[in-house]
């Protein structure tokens, strides 16, 4: 099964790629954006999969989707150290 998950886009630094933020910690991917018919900004929240951004969405439904995602990763989650990247 394929996983399609929001990320917030932190610098557009060249035409077609986007450098995201991906959960709540530290962990930055560069990606493509050429799939998208606008170019993201800075903020703004996006669905990637296999390095793609495949739409644009806005905070309030990005927000809903990571704490969905949140609460699937506790369920399975053996201790606390499972949790640092979500």
């Amino acid at each position: 099964m394929c996983l399609a998950v929001p990320v917030r886009v932190v610098e557009v630094p060249e035409e077609g790629k986007a450098r995201v933020q991906v959960g709540s910690g530290e962990n930055y991917m560069e990606i493509s954006t050429l799939l998208l018919p606008e170019a993201p900004r800075p903020g703004e929240y996006v669905i990637v999969h296999a390095g793609f951004a495949l739409r644009s969405l806005d905070a309030a439904e990005a927000e809903e989707s990571l704490r969905i995602f949140r609460q699937i990763a506790k369920l399975g989650a053996t201790d606390d150290r499972d949790l640092e990247s979500v």
